[in-house]
């Protein structure tokens, strides 16, 4: 007999405890909330990420580098022209620079294709740049002759390697974690919203009250 009161206060505490869960539901501001999905859907509107757009910006500023190091290296041998033909058209593995100066161009045009371009979310794209990168100023350091000509035999294998491993620390370090991170938030501030939507429905118009009408027998 006394089954019922039981299964009652049963009942009223466990309407009690959950309590706290709907009025943290219910303390959500469902306008701060859109906000957030809305400015999420501006940037990704706009293309791509700020940290991304960086990124990019860095692996230009990579290829304008080494460029404008490898003209100062032709200026300082003897003049644009003659040390150009030198090193392009009767090209030498142990002495020109010129293959670093296209290793720069391969890492821009791969870099950018992948993740501008194409906006890829993975690691693939920087670690094969890198790696091709490493393991060719490596081999030419070792092979070649680059050291007895100079401050430039130094300069531009040191500052090429450097460039490539800034890029994948940056890319890896802070461009895939922090879009990670903001498309979770987007995610779960698009659930709460869903969640707000639903407790709070908005408010019914004069057209939805109606009386009903009376009985015969009333």
């Amino acid at each position: 007999m006394n089954r019922v009161p039981g299964d009652a206060e049963n009942a009223h505490s466990s309407s009690v405890e959950s309590c706290p869960s709907l009025r943290d539901v219910h303390s959500i501001n469902p306008t701060q909330l859109m906000a957030r999905i809305e400015s999420y859907e501006g940037r990704e509107k706009k293309g791509i990420s700020d940290v991304r757009r960086t990124f990019c910006l860095f692996v230009t500023f990579d290829l304008l580098f080494i460029t404008l190091l490898w003209i100062i290296e032709l200026n300082v041998k003897g003049g644009i022209e003659t040390t150009l033909e030198k090193e392009v058209l009767q090209y030498d593995y142990s002495s020109s620079y010129f293959d670093i100066f296209l290793l720069a161009v391969f890492r821009f045009k791969v870099l950018i294709l992948a993740y501008a371009m194409c906006r890829l979310r993975h690691w693939w794209a920087i670690a094969f740049t890198t790696a091709v990168t490493s393991a060719f100023l490596l081999a030419k350091v070792i092979i070649s002759q680059l050291f007895s000509q100079g401050a430039f035999g130094y300069v531009l294998p040191i500052i090429s390697f450097i460039l490539a491993w800034i890029e994948t620390w940056f890319l890896d370090f802070k461009v895939l974690p922090q879009e990670a991170e903001e498309e979770s938030r987007f995610l779960i501030a698009q659930d709460a919203s869903e969640r707000a939507a639903l407790l709070h429905p908005g408010v019914l118009s004069d057209g939805q009250f109606y009386s009903p009408p009376e009985s015969v027998a009333g």
